[in-house]
């Protein structure tokens, strides 16, 4: 059994720990939302726009999430595999230092992870992505800051 959310705006909202498969979240604008240690498998979720998203330890797998605009979210201890996350846009994506407040008490600090997905025309916009773990990934058309990283790698 499937579920359909959208439309739908969910603003100032603690979801954590959710579990959800096979679920189609279309136009779903989430806005102050925790949704840390949710499990999000199997999913369709496309057109969504995330502002100010704690995605901390959340993990991702054979998802659809391509056109996404997630903006100012932390993306700590995530790990996201068999993703389609084709023209999606990251904007201050957030990951915690051990002195800013959102880092985790466990004492480790692991930055997103990509694996085995397509990031072709994703854009990443003034965010940290020092150790962010990429394997496997399409990255054709993939821009930093404005700049194809085909052409940063040429700069190497």
């Amino acid at each position: 059994m499937s579920l359909t959310i959208g439309p739908y705006d969910l603003q100032n909202a603690d979801i954590s720990g959710a579990k959800w498969q096979e679920v189609r979240a279309e136009e779903l604008n989430m806005d102050n939302v925790s949704i840390a240690r949710t499990s999000i498998n199997n999913v369709n979720m496309n057109a969504m726009k995330l502002n100010d998203v704690n995605m901390s330890e959340i993990q991702i797998s054979d998802a659809n999430m391509s056109g996404l605009r997630i903006k100012l979210a932390n993306f700590s201890h995530a790990n996201v595999e068999h993703v389609y996350l084709f023209g999606t846009e990251f904007k201050n994506i957030v990951l915690p230092r051990e002195d800013q407040p959102q880092y985790q008490p466990d004492g480790q600090y692991r930055p997103i992870r990509f694996d085995d997905c397509n990031l072709s025309r994703t854009q990443l916009t003034n965010c940290d992505l020092s150790n962010v773990d990429i394997n496997n990934c399409d990255i054709t058309g993939l821009r930093i800051n404005g700049i194809l990283i085909s052409d940063l790698l040429k700069a190497l």
